[in-house]
């Protein structure tokens, strides 16, 4: 009898030990998959950079150092190495597209060019879903960091080789999303509107209305 008591306790610990162990191999495997997402919509945004160039190049060709310093930004984020190489240079890429949207301000040709306004509306889809899996993915990291960090997780991690993950924050450059609206030119305050028409004369100062006219 005690013979199987030892037995079923046995079993409930490696049970246990095995449910604690896949359950951190699945945070991983989320992690993994958060930043496959994260990494399609950087591919999708670096797809659309070269027609972006090309339909700017066609308005304003003597900036060529605006458009270089973005085919280069660009170039980074295509052959960065790791996630955190390539989200590096993709906030690289994010300050260099705000320059070029703000260079494009001095052309309304380019601001009223149907294929910019495509292109603006697909960048900013491409930010706003950038942002909202850089998010996803740190929602990822921070469960995977506590499985792995607190007990008993912390036990099989040290045995199975489970490295903490680090999220992704958004730098000073990229805080932004490089939206192409070109309502007014960034940087220059908005004039506040006037009224034109007559201001209204104080109560004390102001007129009776007129009676009408006896018929």
């Amino acid at each position: 009898m005690v013979l199987i008591i030892i037995l079923v306790i046995i079993i409930v610990i490696i049970g246990g030990l095995v449910a604690i162990y896949n359950g951190i191999v699945g945070a991983r495997n989320r992690c993994d998959n958060a930043w496959q997402t994260i990494d399609a919509q950087l591919q999708r945004r670096n797809d659309l950079i070269p027609n972006l160039v090309n339909t700017v190049k066609g308005y304003a060709a003597h900036e060529s150092g605006t458009l270089e310093a973005v085919t280069n930004a660009r170039a980074a984020v295509a052959n960065a190495g790791t996630p955190e190489a390539k989200m590096a240079a993709n906030d690289q890429l994010s300050g260099a597209l705000n320059h070029l949207f703000a260079v494009a301000e001095a052309y309304p040709d380019l601001k009223a060019n149907t294929n910019f306004l495509q292109l603006q509306s697909d960048l900013t889809d491409t930010e706003n879903k950038i942002s909202y899996a850089r998010q996803s993915y740190n929602d990822c990291v921070l469960s995977y960091n506590n499985a792995i960090q607190t007990f008993p997780g912390n036990l099989i991690a040290g045995f199975g080789n489970f490295q903490p993950k680090n999220g992704f924050q958004a730098s000073d450059s990229a805080r932004v999303a490089p939206t192409v609206d070109f309502g007014t030119t960034p940087g220059v305050p908005v004039a506040p509107s006037v009224n034109m028409g007559a201001q209204a004369a104080p109560a004390s100062q102001q007129q009776p209305p007129t009676p009408p006219a006896q018929q």
